[in-house]
């Protein structure tokens, strides 16, 4: 399972979310994105970052904009769940436990 982390350069909340993620021990499982290189993904998440995402894997090939953008748009054909800003460790700890992450 792959853990997303949406966020962007110089966003001093993104690298918050991500110590958390280091705390909690599941850095390995981290993907991080930068919505600002994509135009669904800035549309959807450009005002809410950091989100943490556990969804389907997203290749970095040049197909991986056709398979956000239809992640980002069909949610009820994939099991998204997103944790967003704020949390702090016992919220993300929780989130991680609910997402089979112990």
């Amino acid at each position: 399972m792959l853990i997303t982390l949406y966020s962007t350069e110089g966003c001093h909340l993104c690298e918050q979310a991500y110590s958390l993620l280091v705390e909690a021990g599941v850095q390995e499982h981290v993907q991080v994105i930068d919505v600002a290189f994509d135009d669904v993904l800035f549309s959807r998440y450009g005002v809410t970052i950091p989100v943490v995402s556990i969804n389907p894997v997203i290749s970095t090939s040049s197909d991986a904009c056709s398979v956000t953008a239809d992640i980002v748009s069909d949610e009820s054909t994939h099991s998204i769940s997103e944790l967003g800003w704020p949390f702090d460790s016992a919220d993300l700890a929780a989130w991680l436990k609910n997402n089979g992450f112990n």
